[in-house]
């Protein structure tokens, strides 16, 4: 079991860049995989996810061929997999697992997907629901994993009224529709993260969004072939927001991040970290590959207690844990609710930070769909803490960054699960200046 804990740090400063994102990483792989010809990838994410869905992709019959800087995928089309007498491992990624059972489901033969214990934990009800409606046959333990799909050669058009967020069911919809002979309709109430709209969009796919009042309206008409592009991945905003709470808990600390997404549905996070008085600055604006990027600089501040909304937790599902150790930072009451995705995590991440911080002494209260944390500048640090990461990267990394600001050891177990999306992490702030 690894375990993890800081020396006290006096202050964090430097300029990097964080990983290329994640999420769009493991979008381009799939979608790159179904286009016809050569998409080549830079800045991809070499993450542990990443690697497991590289190596599946191959399984199915595609040739992927990595290089010093960029990958390079020869796409098969969209109905062009082949079949794989092997499983599917994903390991830990829901993204991944679910992108796969949707573009599987335009294929007329039977896949077997596994993954890890915390994986194979997570409820997948929602999005089969969904694809049987599309035609797929599903044998499922208990709608978890091991899921065994067999798709069919044209899949059935829906209409799908998201009613909870999940940019991860949304995008596999969109996937399984690719090779449907009509048109499939989301309906989403509260917006998600469209990396795959835009991706979509930018291989030629028949795709158009409208933006209603009370939802966005997102159609797409299949049979239509997939052209390959050339794609740059920018750096992961998840990452730049783990690193970057550092520099505002730490006393004479700034760090700047080059080259971070900046995607309308993937900066709630900064813009709450605005209104909490953080010390942020966002500059060099660019377009690349179609989406918004940036670099942001972050210095130290006397943060301030906020309430975010469920339309909030919507749009920073991963930011929530670092959102926590921040209001735990805070002058005054921060709290959240509409967070029942996040039970559905890698960990339960409501339970997983209700028991950290109360493990550090933090007042803070659980709610069926939330927490309520008293801030509290001076935390009591009269005893060594040992924190369960319950094998979630992203509990893992907060209370990593949490116990760089705390004067005695916060020791985190099972600290390898960080590689499933931030291998780098520590190089990373070490290279700020984080004694460890």
């Amino acid at each position: 079991m690894n375990q993890f804990y800081s020396k006290n740090n006096h202050s964090l400063n430097g300029i990097l860049e964080v990983p290329g994102d994640k999420s769009i990483s493991q979008r381009a792989l799939i979608l790159g995989a179904m286009t016809i010809g050569t998409t080549k990838i830079k800045g991809i994410s070499y993450s542990e996810d990443v690697n497991n869905l590289i190596k599946n992709l191959k399984l199915l019959g595609v040739k992927i061929i990595k290089k010093k800087n960029e990958l390079n995928i020869i796409g098969v089309g969209i109905g062009g997999f082949d079949y794989s007498k092997k499983s599917l491992y994903m390991g830990n990624s829901g993204t991944a697992t679910r992108l796969m059972l949707g573009a599987l489901c335009n294929q007329n033969f039977e896949t077997k997907i596994t993954g890890d214990k915390s994986l194979s934990k997570r409820n997948m009800l929602n999005l089969i629901n969904q694809l049987k409606k599309m035609g797929a046959q599903i044998k499922s333990n208990n709608n978890k994993l091991p899921i065994s799909i067999k798709g069919i050669s044209e899949s059935m058009p829906i209409i799908y009224n998201q009613k909870i967020p999940s940019a991860q069911i949304k995008s596999a919809v969109l996937l399984a529709s690719l090779n449907t002979p009509g048109i499939t309709t989301i309906k989403e109430n509260l917006e998600t993260r469209n990396h795959t709209e835009i991706l979509l969009k930018m291989l030629g796919a028949n795709i158009k969004i409208k933006k209603n009042k009370n939802n966005n309206e997102i159609t797409i008409i299949g049979q239509k072939e997939l052209k390959a592009k050339n794609i740059l991945i920018s750096g992961d905003p998840s990452s730049a927001a783990i690193i970057g709470a550092a520099a505002l808990i730490i006393p004479k600390s700034k760090i700047k991040i080059k080259n971070v997404n900046i995607n309308n549905t993937r900066i709630s996070f900064f813009n709450i970290l605005k209104k909490m008085n953080a010390n942020i600055t966002i500059s060099n604006k660019k377009i690349i590959s179609n989406e918004k990027v940036a670099d942001i600089t972050f210095k130290s501040s006397n943060l301030k207690g906020i309430h975010l909304t469920s339309k909030n937790v919507a749009t920073m599902i991963d930011e929530i844990p670092i959102f926590s150790i921040l209001a735990s930072f805070s002058n005054g009451i921060s709290s959240f609710t509409g967070g029942n995705q996040l039970k559905n995590k890698e960990s339960n991440r409501i339970k997983s930070l209700y028991e950290g911080l109360k493990a550090l002494n933090i007042k803070v209260f659980k709610k069926n769909d939330g927490l309520k944390i008293i801030g509290n500048k001076l935390i009591k640090d009269n005893k060594n803490i040992k924190i369960k990461s319950y094998y979630d990267h992203r509990i893992a990394m907060s209370f990593l960054i949490m116990s760089l600001a705390y004067k005695k050891k916060i020791i985190i177990d099972n600290i390898e699960c960080i590689n499933t999306s931030f291998p780098n992490f520590f190089k990373s702030i070490k290279k700020l200046g984080a004694k460890i």
